[in-house]
């Protein structure tokens, strides 16, 4: 399989990175719409609020150039990244594959999980696929589709921890580490230890992955760990004491935004920065990213628990709703917990030539409790997540280009 790969304009694309963003213009933005932003901009904390916003501009070539906007953009300032860590780490499940490069050993092989340390879960069959069986494809699927948590931790389990780490030093992603799975109360040595799995082709073992310990520690002291005046245990009962983040993921809104750009433009990357998967895997991830939970066969995701828009929040603000705008496509990864909400996107409009990036969080957490599932996420977070969306989106819409893009390569049929 031939990896993906142009190396012109490199140089250029370095220089670019180094860059800082602009600081006012997302400022100036958001106060010009105080029928939309004010409830933020006068909160005390605006919400935890940060945005790093992207211009794409092609030259004749249809290379891409980039310029960033940055409001209130700090990597010192922890939030908690929720579902977005699931992106890299499925990245780095197709780049460990294409590295064991076994015969049959290949993203729709059976993928049986088994169990070797206290609290580990097996996995011998996937209903959602079309064949009943579990694959890292068919995780992939549902990690791009709806944010399956399960679907993430099999990956996690596949790459493990340490490689999933060395892998963030690798593409100079400095402030993040990924250190446990989600939703399942993964804490101190049970986030070390991953499961053995095996792989098989026509049922023949292609591939045993060993159980793995990893013994490293990742240790990141930004501010804002300690959160809130109290928190519910694990028994449900209140302790009045902030919650601490410092055993958590952490993924800042800026590396976030570069693993993005790095898997949708290889091209103005060194090949040293690429990624490691195929012309086949790029499609793949583009295609699922991209595509609407409603439109996917095998998982299957029907209405009304799913819908359009469900992963859909800069833009459409995950609204069940949302009028489906046809020219345009999100290729995104959010996620949402403890009152957070997060989403990484490229937003395309294909009728207008119209492409830009843009990330942001905010957090609504108005009693100061964690862990009681009383957050404003419908009321203060997706809202804001839309009307940001739509006002960066007329903004792109009036900006002049010199050349339009040609977005053939991120259109799909679905």
């Amino acid at each position: 399989m031939k990896l993906y790969f142009t190396g012109f304009l490199v140089i250029f694309s370095l220089s670019t990175m180094a860059q800082q963003p602009d600081t006012i213009f997302l400022k100036n933005l958001l106060q010009s719409h105080p029928e939309l932003f004010a409830g933020i901009l006068k909160h005390p904390t605006q919400n935890e609020v940060q945005i790093l916003y992207t211009q794409i501009d092609r030259d004749a070539n249809n290379v891409p150039h980039f310029k960033s906007f940055s409001y209130r953009l700090n990597a010192n300032h922890y939030f908690y990244p929720a579902s977005t860590v699931k992106l890299p780490t499925a990245i780095f499940a197709l780049e460990k594959l294409n590295k064991l490069n076994i015969k049959g050993l290949d993203t729709k092989a059976t993928m049986i999980t088994d169990s070797a340390f206290t609290g580990q879960t097996k996995v011998k069959k996937d209903s959602t696929s079309k064949n009943g069986l579990p694959s890292i494809d068919n995780y992939i699927k549902k990690i791009l589709l709806v944010s399956d948590n399960d679907a993430y931790n099999r990956l996690y389990e596949f790459v493990g921890r340490e490689e999933i780490n060395e892998k963030l030093k690798k593409y100079d992603l400095n402030g993040t580490r990924i250190i446990g799975r989600l939703a399942i109360g993964d804490k101190d040595e049970s986030t070390r230890n991953t499961n053995p799995i095996d792989f098989y082709k026509n049922n023949k073992l292609v591939y045993h992955k060993p159980p793995l310990y990893d013994g490293k520690d990742y240790p990141m002291h930004p501010e804002n760990m300690l959160q809130g005046k109290g928190y519910l245990d694990k028994n449900n009962k209140l302790v009045m004491a902030p919650f601490d983040f410092s055993h958590n993921n952490i993924y800042p809104l800026a590396d976030q935004q570069m693993v993005l750009k790095r898997l949708l433009f290889p091209e103005t990357f060194s090949k040293e920065q690429q990624y490691s998967l195929t012309d086949e895997q790029y499609r793949f991830i583009y295609h699922y990213m991209s595509m609407f939970p409603t439109e996917s066969r095998h998982p299957a995701y029907n209405q009304p628990e799913y819908y359009p828009a469900y992963c859909k929040w800069l833009f459409y603000g995950g609204d069940s709703l949302a009028v489906i705008n046809p020219n345009v496509r999100i290729f995104d990864k959010i996620g949402d917990s403890y009152g957070y909400d997060v989403d990484n996107a490229y937003i395309v409009d294909f009728k207008n030539k119209v492409e830009f990036i843009l990330s942001a969080v905010v957090q609504s957490n108005e009693d100061g409790i964690y862990n009681d599932n009383k957050y404003e996420y419908k009321t203060v977070c997706l809202p804001f997540m839309k009307n940001l969306g739509q006002v960066i989106y007329q903004y792109e819409l009036k900006r002049k280009r010199e050349y339009l893009p040609d977005l053939k390569k991120f259109k799909f049929r679905y």
